[in-house]
This record gives C-alpha cells, structure tokens and sequence, in this order.
C-alpha cells in the first residue's frame, strides 16, 4: 500500500493545568526530515519526539509546531521588581518637584515601565510532561499517517491504471515484432526493386538471408520479457506495506532504459508510435511517484 508524503494533521490535548497543540506538515523530500519548533523549557524532550516520528514516517519533510502551555495558578503568577520600581518612583517625584508640578503621581505611571511587573519564574520537569505531550503528538501522528495513506491509495488507483495501459502496449509491441523477419524482406525487394528500376532479378535467398540478419539485429525479445518483468515487480512492490518511493523510482527509470532500447533496436512506425505514448505514461508515473513514501 502506497503513502503519500504529503499531508496536514492537528490534535490538541489538557490535562492537569497544562494545555498541549500540535500541528503537523508533511513534504516531499528524498530522505527524512524533521523540524521541530517548541518552546524552551521543554526542548530537552526534543529528541524523544523527532524518535516517534520517525517510527512511523521513512521519508518526507515534516514541520512540527508543538505548543505547550501551563494553566496552573503558578505558572499565572507575577513577580514585582520592588527596587526598580522605587528607584523609578523617587526619580518621578524629583521631577514633579523640579517642574513645580501638583498631584500625585498614579500606581499606573509606575506600573508603565518595562520590567516592574513580571512573569513569575517556575522551573518545569519536562519528564513529568512528556505522557500529556506524547500522547498528543501520537495522536496527530495517526491522523497524518491516515491521510498519507488515503492519498497513497489515489496516487495507487492512478498508477495501476497507467500500469495496465503499459502492459497491452508491452503485448502490442511484442505481436507487431513478431514477423520483424517478414517485413524486412518485404522492405528488401521494394527498395531494391525501386533503386534498380526492376532490371535485376532478385535472389529470394539473399534477400531471405539479408532480411534475418536485420531481424536478428532488431530482435527486441530481451527488452519485452525484462519490461515485463519491471510490470511485475511494480505491482507487488505497491502491494507490499514497505517504503515503495525509491524501488518505484528505480523501476520507472529501467522501464525507460527498455523501451528506448526496443525503439532505437526495432525501426518500425507502429512499434515507435506504441513506445512514444509509454513514454508519455512513463513520465506521467515518475511525477507520481514523486510524491510516494
């Protein structure tokens, strides 16, 4: 079964005061690549989350935003920089008194400076969030593999058709080879006959003998069993629940290498005319493929 390597999931998760989101891309990429984004304080669990990924997931770019928030009173709590703020409290009354200025000077004027009122500091055990944590990014793991796997089977449905399309071109190839020999002699005595304005007799012999040596020199046997063999293998490696992107790959390029073999060797218009339109399949499969796992 074919896997996309291009997908979207998201799960979301609370428990305990502390709130967890993750989102998750997926690209095509010749080898594995993860990036992950997540705030500092659990950046030591970093490692342990690119290692479940990469359980599931062989090959592709996955950008991973993990969000990770504590809701518990701790966490809300604010600490008050009392020194600062009465270094900056008499520094307002000296100016009041020089600017001869009345009034008192409002909480909100101290409160305004930068650094008075801040966040509490609480050191976080990473360790104890990682089930709350690990549990989320599982989840959204199953749902990006889901939807690798619901567009694999769409790109699958595609290439089998393709496939099949090769395959009775393969055999259409095969039967127009068949009396290569036939109609090379045929070819012979026209254009001998044509160069020589029909004042030669033709030995039938020769031309039978010069005819199979042509034959034998665009014999194209070879190609047809090994491109069917390539049709073979296709299918059982997209039947097979392994990476398939790379050997599918691989394949598509020796299909290519067959078919202008048997072009270049067999010289003939309805055998060239077959091979073209499998290119043209053949090229319409390698940008498919492209996109498998």
């Amino acid at each position: 079964m074919l896997h996309s390597m291009t997908a979207f999931a998201r799960a979301e998760t609370s428990q305990n005061d502390l709130r967890v989101a993750v989102e998750m891309r997926s690209y095509n990429s010749k080898h594995l690549d993860i990036s992950l984004r997540m705030a500092s304080a659990w950046l030591p669990l970093e490692e342990r989350a690119k290692h479940m990924v990469s359980e599931q997931i062989s090959r592709g770019r996955i950008e991973i935003n993990l969000q990770v928030s504590d809701r518990s009173e701790d966490a809300l709590a604010f600490d008050v920089d009392e020194e600062k703020a009465n270094a900056y409290y008499k520094v307002l009354i000296r100016l009041k008194e020089s600017l001869g200025l009345a009034g008192d000077i409002p909480l909100s004027m101290v409160t305004a400076l930068p650094g008075i009122i801040i966040p509490a500091e609480k050191i976080r055990d990473p360790e104890a969030d990682w089930p709350v944590i690990s549990a989320c990014l599982a989840s959204a793991l199953d749902d990006l593999t889901a939807m690798r796997r619901k567009e694999g089977a769409f790109m699958e449905k595609d290439l089998v058709g393709r496939l099949d399309f090769i395959e009775s071109a393969l055999k259409t190839i095969e039967a127009s080879a068949g009396d290569l020999a036939t109609h090379y002699q045929q070819q012979l005595f026209e254009r001998i006959a044509v160069l020589t304005e029909g004042q030669i007799t033709l030995d039938a012999a020769r031309i039978a003998q010069e005819a199979a040596i042509l034959a034998d020199r665009s014999d194209i046997s070879e190609e047809i069993v090994r491109a069917g063999s390539h049709i073979e293998q296709f299918r059982h490696i997209m039947a097979a629940n392994t990476p398939a992107g790379r050997k599918l790959n691989f394949l598509l390029q020796e299909f290519n290498r067959e078919f202008n073999t048997m072009g270049a060797k067999a010289g003939r218009a309805a055998i060239s005319h077959t091979i073209v339109d499998v290119k043209s399949e053949l090229e319409k499969m390698r940008e498919q493929v492209q996109n498998v796992q």
